[in-house]
């Protein structure tokens, strides 16, 4: 079986969840290091599925990468390869569909619901939640591009996930574990600080929130990654 190809664009911004649940279900999978230097494959061909994480640059910035892996995401569509991606990742994913990536009206960080926004279509990826809940750091969102299927929004963001053919783009980030989570929330006390907001929860109510709802946001990607495994030949 091909390999999965996971892009890192950042070293704290790792698979996370996902790499474990691909090895539960003896899916090979490669690390790209992007973030250090790693090429972005010419075409999607020997892979699988694409997997897209997190960053904290734009898709908007000028780095020779971003290009690159739009028309990667563009080959693997071509060559009926699924892609997911998270945050940045989905972002990436709207803008080489075609949508636009913008700032959110407000920064989501933190712990947050996301919402059922078409309940037939999101029931092959989400089952049965009504309002499961998410964990969100992001000031840009994206656009839906033609063609595709939005399938859940939250109280701050038009657009936290959608679907096309086998492809699933996320705003928000269903990959954490108690690692990243902590990583992030000392990494990134400081933008914490400077951005007050009603979707920014503090370092210390993210924390809190591990105990109480990383369960349930594995429950959230199990569904999601295992729907999104269907599509791997």
């Amino acid at each position: 079986m091909k390999p999965v190809a996971i892009f890192r664009h950042y070293p704290t911004e790792g698979p996370g969840y996902f790499a474990s649940a691909l090895d539960r279900a003896g899916i090979p999978h490669e690390i790209l290091q992007i973030d250090a230097g790693a090429p972005v494959p010419e075409n999607a061909e020997a892979w699988a599925g694409l997997a897209f994480m997190g960053g904290p640059m734009s898709v908007n910035d000028d780095l020779q990468w971003i290009s690159r892996e739009l028309a990667l995401i563009r080959d693997a569509d071509r060559r009926g390869v699924p892609v997911i991606g998270h945050c940045l990742g989905g972002q990436l994913m709207s803008k080489a569909f075609g949508g636009t990536v913008s700032r959110n009206p407000t920064k989501e960080i933190g712990w947050g619901r996301i919402r059922i926004s078409d309940a037939a279509a999101a029931a092959p990826w989400l089952g049965d939640a009504a309002a499961p809940m998410a964990f969100h750091w992001h000031g840009e969102t994206f656009s839906l591009p033609a063609g595709a299927t939005r399938i859940a929004d939250s109280a701050h963001c038009a657009d936290q996930m959608f679907v096309m053919g086998p492809h699933l783009a996320m705003q928000c980030h269903v990959e954490m574990t108690p690692e990243l989570i902590e990583s992030w929330c000392v990494s990134g006390a400081r933008e914490i600080e400077r951005s007050p907001g009603p979707a920014v929860q503090s370092p210390a109510d993210i924390r809190a929130g591990i105990a109480m709802h990383l369960e349930a946001l594995h429950a959230l990607a199990d569904r999601l990654y295992a729907r999104w495994f269907e599509g791997i030949a």
